[in-house]
């Protein structure tokens, strides 16, 4: 017998309550595993894609954004939201482009997460580029970010010391380094001691 079957919430009622530009905001009501009912608020959105872009040299492109919600500066990786009728390597390609004028002549895909399980169905794709050319930035006009090229054994240091500290940034970092380490589409020159 499959145990996790016993683990399992039906849908039996669900109402949009919020319908913005990015999410959506639900309200349902699942039968429990135990037969009983209970009310479920969730949010919905149209996933996104994140990238991590490695130069030659061993640098990653990072940006600095301010996030409202926390009204902080957080470093990032380059990331944004799949559009409709887009592919999420076009999304990657298209993210990293307008945020850091970096465009990738290969993309890998290293993997996908779901950062806030208890409330949201978002996922995040993650992918390695390389082969970079870097052009100018070509970010929405309501959107200031900063781009700073990084030797990507020092964000992964950044990473543990808490100086990075946006989850998707360190999830995309930690599961990138592993899948570069073990995928090596090329050398990186400088490296951990």
């Amino acid at each position: 017998m499959n145990k996790s079957k016993l683990l399992v919430e039906k849908t039996i009622a669900s109402k949009e309550v919020f319908n913005g530009k990015l999410l959506h905001v639900f309200e349902d009501q699942a039968e429990l595993p135990n037969g009983s009912v209970s009310g479920r608020e969730w949010i919905k959105h149209p996933g996104a894609c994140a990238v991590v872009p490695v130069f030659e040299n061993g640098d990653v492109m990072m940006v600095r954004q301010f996030r409202y919600p926390v009204k902080q500066v957080f470093w990032e990786v380059p990331a944004g939201k799949i559009d409709a009728q887009e592919s999420q390597e076009q999304t990657a390609s298209r993210e990293l482009r307008e945020e850091t004028g970096v465009s990738a002549g290969e993309f890998a895909f290293v993997g996908h997460f779901y950062p806030c399980i208890g409330y949201s169905d978002e996922v995040i794709h993650i992918y390695a580029a390389w082969n970079l050319r870097v052009d100018e930035q070509d970010v929405d006009e309501d959107e200031f970010v900063q781009c700073q090229r990084l030797p990507f054994h020092e964000v992964v240091k950044m990473v543990h010391t808490g100086e990075i500290n946006d989850g998707k940034t360190v999830i995309c970092l930690l599961r990138t380094w592993q899948w570069w380490q073990e995928n090596t589409p090329f050398q990186l020159t400088s490296s951990t001691d």
